[in-house]
């Protein structure tokens, strides 16, 4: 078991950081996803920087500014076009959600703490952080939905030249890709860029539906509709956290592609990574759970809508832009032996993702999403939060070693870029949350996914496999 650190941290009092130049005073409303009931909730946010000389820049002048200093003016600069992040939630007529573009700001921390990088890392960067409430202040009073600032952050420099920016953010502002753009627009102005790249655009009215849309055909069997209940044959799983382990799996390119080998020839050059890896996973979970092969088991995943064409989301659309798209089989089915073997899973997955069209996109944010309702289906919820970006967010000191959420949910696998312990290569985790036998049986599924050749008839493949493995 690793020893947990001790090291004392120096903060500065919270003040309210406001947009650097007047911006509009006005209502904002919210789209029907950024409305649902379960964004309700503040997310933690984390990365870690060498600084100093390991930033990778040439300018050593650049290395050696204060990254608080940097920061808290590149935020200031950042909340003018964002200035929606300055404001406030109020609750109006009907219990929805509105933003009141007062300019009041978010709260900002400086602090010094007496560690080093090197020590972090050697406690492993992968969340959850057992350190996060020294790295983040909990302002009082900034923990509510309505009437608070919706972001927090805190810069804390290291004793080896690092610092880490820790923050905590309002969900029903942004989801994983806007809270990447909106870090990235603070980076590029730290680093001295005039402007953002990227211009954020609001346009929340293009996911507001009319609640009396006539519901849309039921899906195909192999998919399952967000909007509707499944019946269960047994009770689920544990899921209250004392019962259960969180266990975080990395995956290099050349496993990735061993998993690929054992899909058949026609999806080898096809499957993304996502998609190989998560049937890989799904299927070592529902063999880590011991199901009865009649058991109804679905896989639910978050699916960015930015790639829907027909909605009209304008480049630097910074809302919430997911909705859950789900393959549901049986046990049986998934675990079946032959030829197909993993074939079957992607095609589910491939499926689930073609049937996310407007219509779906329409009936998904007009309906609260079935978290209790997933968990009662022996569910394996996913979120690729990986194309997001939030492991390049680079403020002028090179790329984090780690820039991620810094908690780890025990309802949802969270899929990320992390850096490889040995040699700072990019690779592939994803957090895992079982019962204690069941993560013993899932991590010996892995290890024989990653270890033991695919049968013979799936290693005569007609083409090899790319070494550049498709995301």
């Amino acid at each position: 078991m690793t020893t947990m650190l001790a090291f004392a941290v120096r903060r500065k009092e919270p003040v309210l950081l406001r947009p650097a130049t007047a911006t509009p005073r006005e209502t904002k409303l919210l789209s029907d996803i950024d409305d649902q009931a379960f964004l309700r909730r503040h997310v933690p946010s984390v990365f870690f920087y060498r600084g100093g000389g390991g930033g990778g820049h040439d300018d050593a002048g650049d290395n050696n500014r204060d990254p608080v200093a940097v920061i808290r003016r590149a935020l200031g600069e950042a909340l003018v076009p964002y200035y929606p992040l300055a404001g406030r939630l109020r609750e109006v007529d009907g219990g929805r959600l509105v933003v009141d573009c007062t300019g009041e700001g978010v709260w900002f921390t400086e602090a010094d703490a007496d560690v080093r990088l090197a020590d972090l890392e050697a406690a492993r960067l992968r969340p959850p952080f057992p350190y996060i409430d020294q790295l983040l202040a909990d302002v009082e009073g900034s923990s509510g939905m309505t009437n608070c600032p919706l972001l927090l952050i805190q810069v804390t420099r290291l004793l080896c030249g690092g610092f880490v920016l820790a923050l905590r953010f309002n969900h029903t502002i942004f989801d994983a890709n806007g809270q990447a753009q909106f870090m990235s627009a603070v980076a590029e102005l730290g680093r001295g860029l005039p402007s953002p790249t990227i211009s954020p655009a609001w346009s929340r009215e293009l996911l507001r539906v009319q609640k009396q849309n006539p519901p849309l055909k039921p899906a195909a069997s192999h998919h399952h509709d967000p909007t509707t209940t499944t019946k269960i044959t047994r009770a689920p799983p544990p899921s209250s956290p004392d019962k259960m382990v969180l266990r975080t799996f990395t995956f290099h390119p050349h496993e990735i592609a061993a998993i690929k080998t054992r899909l058949p020839p026609r999806l080898r050059e096809t499957a993304t990574t996502f998609e190989a890896l998560t049937a890989a996973l799904w299927r070592a979970r529902t063999v880590a759970l011991d199901l009865p092969h009649d058991e109804q088991v679905s896989l639910l995943f978050y699916y960015n809508v930015r790639q829907v064409r027909e909605l009209g989301l304008p480049k630097g659309y910074y809302g919430n832009a997911v909705v859950f798209a789900a393959a549901l089989t049986t046990a049986g089915e998934l675990l079946r032996a032959g030829d197909s073997l993993l074939g079957d899973a992607v095609e589910l997955i491939k499926s689930a993702k073609a049937a996310v069209t407007t219509g779906f996109v329409v009936r998904a944010a007009a309906a609260d999403p079935f978290m209790s309702r997933a968990r009662a289906n022996n569910a394996f919820l996913v979120s690729d939060v990986r194309h997001a970006g939030l492991h390049a967010v680079d403020f002028g000191w090179g790329e984090p070693v780690y820039g991620g959420r810094a908690d780890a949910r025990h309802v949802v696998s969270f899929v990320f870029t992390a850096k490889d312990g040995c040699c700072g290569k990019n690779v592939v985790a994803m957090t895992i949350v079982l019962p204690p036998p069941a993560m013993d049986r899932f991590a010996s599924e892995v290890n024989m996914l990653l270890t033991t050749p695919p049968p013979i008839a799936h290693q005569q493949a007609s083409s090899p496999v790319p070494q550049q493995a498709r995301l």
